[in-house]
């Protein structure tokens, strides 16, 4: 089957200098992108069923940069300043500078890991901020390495939503007009299973990116054809290369 059509389950990249471009160029295939999912603030009643009190807590953990967004806009619905003693820890340096939009920049106040779960916990985990009532700011479907790593070097903490997952209407959609379709995230996979009751896999194949996504393909009962990453493809663009690459191949030697 010679692929001439790709779904990705994403929004489309700001920037031309898109990796799927390649694909393009390479392959003369047809890339469309369709987000499955997107993100919406919880609303401050929402936020108030939890019975939590963000100002119990003295330091906040941000994995994300829509984590800080929600967190400041729940303060700000609420009406609450949020104590310039305040600490916060985040994922990445990224998203610790991203805190710039809502308050003054002092480093002093704000840590960062490097991007794994095992650098932020590392970060918190020091006799320095071992203390702290943390406050995780996570969306719905957040996944439970953070809270267990924590649970693991004995942090108190408290889990919190700010922001959830919903599903996209995709009934417009007909997936058969399509070859490949890559997903990356399990949430990806219930919204399919959402729009399309009965769903049938059948000739179209399946890419995921991460462990997770690819569980949760397993767990649908489907075919997964294309995984990433692996060694050799990093990406989901380059799964996708080396996947059309070898039926290019293949059929030239056939």
């Amino acid at each position: 089957m010679k692929i001439k059509k790709i779904l990705i389950s994403q929004p489309e990249p700001a920037t031309e200098k898109s990796p799927y471009a390649d694909l393009i160029d390479k392959y003369h295939v047809k890339v469309d992108f369709r987000p499955f999912i997107y993100i919406e603030g919880i609303s401050l009643k929402e936020f108030r069923q939890q019975r939590i009190d963000i100002f119990t807590h003295t330091a906040v953990v941000f994995t994300a940069r829509t984590a800080v967004d929600n967190f400041f806009r729940i303060c700000e619905k609420s009406r609450a300043t949020v104590p310039e003693t305040m600490k916060y820890f985040c994922m990445t340096e990224a998203i610790a500078l991203y805190l710039q939009k809502y308050i003054v920049y002092r480093k002093r106040k704000i840590f960062f890991g490097t991007g794994s779960v095992t650098s932020l916990v590392d970060t918190i985990n020091t006799a320095k901020h071992k203390g702290e009532k943390y406050l995780l700011a996570l969306a719905d479907t957040y996944k439970p390495e953070l809270p267990k790593a924590l649970d693991k070097v004995k942090i108190k903490y408290t889990k919190a939503i700010f922001y959830k997952t919903v599903y996209s209407d995709l009934k417009d959609l007909n997936l058969k007009d399509y070859d490949v379709v890559a997903f990356y995230s399990p949430a990806e996979i219930k919204s399919l299973q959402e729009n399309f009751p009965g769903f049938e896999q059948n000739g179209l194949l399946i890419a995921t990116f991460g462990p997770t996504t690819a569980k949760a393909i397993k767990t649908a009962k489907l075919r997964l054809d294309i995984e990433a990453p692996t060694p050799e493809a990093p990406s989901m663009s380059k799964a996708l290369d080396l996947y059309i690459r070898n039926k290019v191949k293949n059929n030239t030697d056939g």
